[in-house]
């Protein structure tokens, strides 16, 4: 196992684009989905939003496109939270098509926990919260590591 399963998704033929295959923007799309997924496994559910008025920031994310997805491709997206903090989370995320033994896709996001009152600030995540992180880090502490990571992108001179 690449990471902790956190959704299955299938595609749909408004997303593939001219070249047969999926669609750049959409791959992100997934990835916002399961991200959905992972807020209610740690407990940042619909309940909790509408009660807290807190929720998950998405501050940056990178992908990597690896392989083609087609339109009869189902994917699976695996999910290991690779450090967090009182506010922060650093994931990592894999999708999968079983035409493939590899990853189609990497990507990581910092996500962070949000007030969202009459201002919006960031807010620290409550112990219950921070017990599932910690579930979750520890089972992604304990898989290999997988590449690849955060790089810099640019282009060199010559």
């Amino acid at each position: 196992m690449a990471g902790k399963e956190i959704g299955r998704t299938g595609i749909r033929p408004e997303w593939i684009d001219y070249n047969g295959h999926l669609r750049d923007a959409y791959y992100a799309v997934i990835l916002s989905d399961v991200t959905d997924g992972f807020m209610d496994a740690i407990g940042i559910d619909a309940a909790y939003r509408a009660v807290t008025h807190n929720t998950l920031y998405t501050l940056e994310m990178h992908l990597h496109y690896l392989l083609e997805v087609k339109e009869t491709d189902e994917v699976r997206t695996d999910m290991r939270v690779i450090a967090h903090d009182k506010k922060r989370i650093h994931a990592s995320f894999e999708m999968f098509v079983a035409r493939h033994a590899t990853p189609v896709c990497t990507a990581e996001a910092m996500l962070l926990h949000v007030h969202q009152g009459e201002t919006v600030g960031s807010a620290p995540f409550p112990p219950e919260v921070m017990a599932k992180l910690a579930e979750w880090q520890q089972i992604s502490d304990a898989l290999p590591a997988t590449e690849p990571g955060s790089r810099a992108m640019g282009l060199r001179s010559r």
